[in-house]
Parts: C-alpha cells; structure tokens; sequence
C-alpha cells in the first residue's frame, strides 16, 4: 500500500487572486466609501441606460389611451346571444353548472355569458352550440 502513493506531492496548493493594478480605481464598496469620506476627488459614471426601465420606441399604452378620443372598451355578449343561451339551456334542463361541465368550462364562463358581462370567444360559443343543440352565431339564429 505504501509502495502506491510514493509519486504524490503533499505539499498544499496556494492560489492567490491578484488584486487591482496600482494606480487603478479600486471598485469595491468599501474602499469607495473610504475615499469619499476622506474627501477625495471621486469620479463616477453613469452607463447607458443604466438604471432606468425606459426602452425606445413608441408611446405608452396610457399615453395612446389619452390621446384616444375614442370609447375603448372590448365588445361584450349581445343581449339577444345572452337570452338565446339562457332559453335555450333552460329548454333542455340543465344548470349553468352542468352546462359548463358540458363544455368543459367552468359555470362561472356560463354565468358571464348569460349576464353579458363576457367577451365574446368563437370556441366557447361554438361548444354551447353543439351541447344545447342551437345555433346562436350566423345569418340563420
């Protein structure tokens, strides 16, 4: 066994990180701090950008709002869609609660539809469609 370990070194490695060059600006917080304690000339500069969330480009969404003189607001369920639901959903019986596990969907989407407080969505209007077996989109309602 001792025959095996004749080769090593033993002695301990040393590694030593060199510190800031002479004449260099040292940039640790301490030293700083020091130097401005003492009242010596300190020299700071500031990087591009640094600091600050501002991105270039166009204006803020809150500054296109105030310049729009338009009404903004998104499109809401009709209230003829929101009674064809509602009698349609009562025709067949059923809760708004089993009506969403229907579609998939939980019965607070079916409440919003059938108070006019939901945003229209194709896909959702679609599954009503087919679970109540009603038309309620298109020419022919």
């Amino acid at each position: 066994m001792a025959g095996q370990w004749q080769g090593q070194d033993w002695e301990p490695v040393v590694i030593r990180k060199k510190g800031p060059a002479p004449g260099s600006s040292a940039k640790d917080p301490k030293s700083l701090a020091a130097a401005i304690r003492s009242g010596a000339q300190v020299e700071t500069m500031q990087k591009f950008g640094a600091g600050t969330n501002k991105r270039g480009g166009g204006p803020s969404n809150a500054q296109k709002l105030e310049n729009d003189t338009e009404n903004l607001s998104h499109e809401r369920v009709s209230s003829e869609l929101k009674k064809m639901i509602q009698q349609a959903r009562l025709a067949k019986k059923m809760t708004q609660a089993q009506l969403g596990n229907a579609i998939n969907e939980p019965p607070k989407t079916v409440q919003e539809y059938e108070n006019g407080k939901a945003i229209p969505n194709n896909q959702v209007l679609g599954k009503i469609e087919r679970a109540l077996g009603v038309k309620l989109r298109g020419k022919k309602k």
